[in-house]
């Protein structure tokens, strides 16, 4: 349950949603993105409320990319990424060439194209992820760059590399950063990642218990003693000679320490 959360995404930001389990980040997720409508307040998206936006209209703005993707059917991978289509076709209407080439474009965007004949089930872990990206990719609009005149293309997803190993999170982590800075998309990324969230987003909210703890520049917010309220765990923090911030070093309250 959330009490009282209040934020403010900007247009073509990254936003890291972090916290630990119970926190309410699952809970945020779904009233950002219409599946669960708040008990009090509103949602807005370009200074329009969620509510008032048809549901097909929605999902051509706003794409979700859960934790786990379990097809209900053999795919491949273009087939996979073609149900992300789906909010574009009408009744009864199968894929067209247009939606086709929208679903490649998608594919290429993710570093998929050579995969597209490949079953799913088939694919490593990062590149599942990479495809299932793609998929959230084709539901947008046909336009392949959003302009300060196009309407707001939010993609949200929920702990995106809690399944990876180190070589993926790295690759994801500078896929959602390339497809930010290329295609002008708006991302909130729900995380348990420390290093991932300092790396890839813009900004961040630290939300315990249902509140928002702290939010602002990730920067200036994901310091050692916010993690510390946040977890209840020491971080140190180390400073590259480029500039980037590290942090490692987990310690335990009682003095233990295991190197992260």
């Amino acid at each position: 349950m959330l009490h009282g959360v209040s934020l403010d995404v900007a247009r073509g930001a990254v936003v890291g949603v972090l916290g630990p389990n119970g926190s309410g980040k699952t809970t945020l997720l779904r009233v950002l993105t219409g599946a669960l409508a708040p008990s009090a307040g509103r949602v807005l998206l370009d200074g329009v409320p969620l509510a008032s936006v048809p549901r097909r209209a929605l999902a051509r703005r706003i794409a979700v990319v859960p934790q786990e993707v379990h097809p209900a059917f053999d795919y491949t991978v273009l087939e996979l990424a073609l149900t992300g289509r789906y909010p574009h076709l009408g009744a009864f209407a199968f894929d067209s060439a247009e939606d086709v080439l929208a679903a490649r474009r998608a594919l290429a965007a993710t570093g998929t194209s050579d995969l597209e004949s490949r079953p799913f089930e088939t694919l490593s872990g990062g590149e599942k992820q990479r495809v299932v990206i793609a998929s959230a990719l084709a539901q947008f609009a046909n336009a392949e760059h959003g302009d300060a005149g196009s309407p707001t293309r939010l993609l949200v997803l929920d702990e995106p590399t809690s399944a990876l190993d180190l070589r993926y999170q790295v690759d994801v982590g500078l896929l959602l950063r390339r497809l930010n800075e290329a295609s002008g998309l708006t991302l909130i990324v729900s995380t348990h990642d420390l290093q991932f969230a300092a790396q890839v987003c813009d900004d961040v909210v630290l939300l315990k218990d249902g509140r928002v703890l702290a939010t602002g520049p990730t920067d200036e917010t994901l310091r050692p003693d916010t993690v510390r309220a946040l977890y209840g765990v020491d971080v140190d923090e180390l400073t590259h000679a480029d500039g980037r911030r590290v942090l490692v070093s987990v310690g335990l309250p009682d003095g233990r320490r295991t190197r992260g």
